[in-house]
């Protein structure tokens, strides 16, 4: 039994060894060359920003990330936009993906505050369509609030409302969340994800492979899964800040993309949809083929593109 505990220490410590050395590897390749540009929002301060597709008479898109995300994960929504005429912009938060550090704490405001310096030394006309997945939800509505000039009109994928936060299951799910991140970050903290890079783990959206390369290589940053971690355990703060500003203006056009099925998930599809129903020009999207990280892939992109154009239209017509 000894002889045979032994064996099997040893064969899990050469495992172990394998898995780490594995990881050295994909370590020494470096990190992927970004795509974008670092632009100065304030002295001594830089936020990476990729722009992509031909200036035009229409409004620039802007693509705000949720949890854990960066601009790598709009790479298929950009072709896609750019495919179709649209200019579009996203960025790195500050300490996440090529951003460097940024001062903490990192709630919903010291984000939209970034973001609003970023948009202004980016140089791109407004106002602006706003896109935002997930967590982003919170970001565009205070922004919104805030820059009500700067607004064309928005639209949500997936995304998180101040008023969803309210709910007690979304609460239970933001604390399960918040407490999985930890975890997540002290892992990649310690290199134990550097060899699932290239797995399916290293990109869950379905991304062209210049932007696969940075979403894998952030997957298993610990400064990338850090920052994220701090990001969600500020989830209800961040909410609390969103939800003191005003509800959208009911004459901006918002289109509004779920993912999954509807059935048996009514109540919380029509929690997601409530700012394309008190919108004046609303559109409700129900992808129900997609996951929520796939409905922002090659696969589904052009359902964003749609929302986009249908939001810019909206707007066109009054």
């Amino acid at each position: 039994m000894i002889q045979f505990l032994g064996r099997g220490v040893a064969g899990f410590a050469l495992l172990l060894l394998s898995y780490i050395a594995v990881g050295g590897l994909v370590s020494a390749s470096g990190a992927p060359k970004p795509r974008g540009q670092l632009v100065e929002i304030e002295p001594g301060r830089k936020l990476r920003l990729v722009c992509e597709g031909p200036s035009s008479e229409r409004p620039v898109v802007w693509l705000e990330a949720g949890a854990f995300g960066f601009a790598a994960d709009w790479g298929a929504a950009q072709e896609a936009l750019t495919a179709a005429g649209w200019r579009s912009c996203a960025y790195d938060r500050a300490g996440m993906g090529y951003s460097p550090k940024g001062p903490s704490p990192r709630d919903g405001l010291a984000i939209v505050t970034d973001f609003e310096k970023l948009v202004a030394a980016s140089g791109e006309p407004g106002p602006y369509i706003l896109v935002g997945h997930s967590m982003a939800g919170l970001r565009l509505r205070e922004y919104a609030g805030r820059n009500p000039d700067k607004i064309a009109g928005l639209v949500l994928l997936d995304a998180a409302t101040p008023e969803a936060a309210q709910n007690p299951r979304m609460k239970s799910f933001i604390d399960a969340f918040a407490s999985i991140s930890k975890w997540a970050a002290r892992g990649a903290s310690i290199g134990l994800y550097k060899p699932l890079v290239h797995t399916r783990l290293g990109d869950k959206i379905d991304l062209p492979p210049a932007a696969k390369a940075e979403k894998g290589w952030a997957f298993a940053s610990g400064r990338h899964n850090r920052t994220s971690a701090d990001e969600v355990a500020l989830w209800p703060e961040a909410s609390r800040q969103a939800g003191e500003q005003p509800a959208y203006d009911p004459k901006w056009p918002v289109a509004v993309l779920t993912a999954g099925p509807v059935k048996g998930r009514e109540s919380w599809k029509e929690l997601q949809a409530a700012p394309a129903r008190a919108s004046q020009h609303g559109m409700v999207d129900h992808v129900e083929a997609a996951t929520h990280t796939l409905l922002i892939g090659r696969r589904f992109a052009d359902h964003i593109v749609r929302a986009v154009a249908f939001v810019a239209d909206a707007r066109q017509k009054g």
